[in-house]
């Protein structure tokens, strides 16, 4: 939006969007099982968090009505109560599609307002590919796919002043682009880590600034005899787990990760964590790793959400056992003898739930 001043030179000015965005993979496991539903029935995802909210995806594998029912729907579902309303954008493609185009997709898509969680707009996305189209798709592997929810929310407006809209362009603060950029040329750096073998560079201040186990380790009673020499060593701790927690202490990222390696990275990462106080990481750690928990990890991811008092992350797991047929088939697998040797209570309350039922 532009204004102009009568006569003489012209006025200008420029409004803003401040939008926050991110995307999220969902993944649909034995895709012929869930063609057995009928139309207008949906399996909805676990919530997951982007641009400060949470949200859920519905999966309609047969259409969300009779007039779509030869396509699989999508819905985006705002999955938390708010107190004013959320303005986003989304869309969905199957994974592996060029970012050029998802990127495109979601600038052309409109602004849509989500009012609590009850609110969804799937009309858009009733029709996101024909069933037939699918099954013959390269993206259907071994009986699975996976969709990219792409997301950005609009959480306001700013005015812009005139001169600087015509002249001036002001990137975004990139402090944690330099920041990660500091760790890894170690410019400065006055604190040498030896883990697992290898030695990691760091700088005392970001570290204490960040972590106040760090700040009493580094310049606390816990300093002595610890870095005298400026070395400190980290026992029972990998060194690309302690090297994904410094770059988390410096950009707030989490590190790159391939997919078949998240759930086990993410349960490192959250040991760490909470040994280092890190809370905010904790929290993304537990997050990630609801969406990992099945019949084959429910008893390891419970045993870990015990051990380091993760609350959350313990009640999905014991959300997942609360269906008969996952608790039975968890009962058989050998991470719960760990879990009886380790933490008999946990194993007294899964025994009283299987007997319930």
């Amino acid at each position: 939006m532009a204004s102009s001043g009568v006569g003489g030179k012209p006025s200008r000015s420029a409004i803003v969007a401040d939008t926050a965005s991110g995307h999220h993979f969902l993944t649909i496991h034995g895709y012929s099982c869930t063609k057995n539903l009928p139309t207008g029935e949906k399996i909805s995802s676990r919530p997951f968090t982007v641009g400060g909210h949470r949200w859920r995806i519905d999966y309609y594998p047969n259409g969300s009505s009779s007039a779509v029912a030869d396509y699989v729907s999508l819905s985006l579902i705002l999955d938390e109560d708010v107190a004013a309303a959320v303005k986003a954008k989304h869309c969905f493609c199957l994974s592996g599609e060029a970012e050029k185009i998802q990127a495109a997709r979601l600038t052309s898509s409109s602004v849509v307002t989500f009012s609590s969680r009850r609110s969804c707009f799937y009309n858009w996305y009733s029709t996101f590919i024909r069933r037939e189209d699918l099954q013959k798709s390269k993206n259907l592997q071994n009986d699975s796919f996976t969709v990219r929810c792409d997301i950005l929310v609009v959480h306001g407006y700013r005015a812009q002043d005139a001169a600087a809209a015509a002249f001036v362009s002001v990137p975004p603060c990139d402090l944690r682009g330099d920041l990660g950029k500091l760790l890894e040329a170690e410019k400065g750096a006055d604190v040498v880590f030896e883990v697992g073998g290898e030695t990691i560079a760091a700088h005392r201040c970001v570290l204490a600034a960040r972590s106040s186990v760090f700040a009493a380790e580094l310049f606390g009673p816990m300093k002595e005899g610890k870095v005298e020499s400026g070395i400190v060593r980290v026992e029972d701790m990998e060194a690309e787990v302690f090297k994904a927690l410094l770059r988390f202490v410096y950009t707030g990222l989490l590190p790159e990760m391939r997919k078949e390696e998240e759930d086990v990275t993410c349960q490192h990462l959250l040991v760490a964590a909470d040994r280092y106080g890190m809370d905010r990481l904790k929290l993304i750690c537990e997050e990630k790793l609801c969406e990992y928990i099945d019949v084959s990890t429910a008893a390891t991811i419970l045993l870990l959400a015990e051990q380091h008092h993760c609350e959350g992350l313990k009640k999905a797991c014991f959300d997942f056992l609360a269906a008969p047929t996952n608790l039975r088939a968890t009962v058989a697998t050998d991470g719960l003898q760990h879990l009886s040797v380790s933490c008999p209570s946990l194993m007294v309350k899964l025994m009283a739930m299987s007997l319930g039922h």
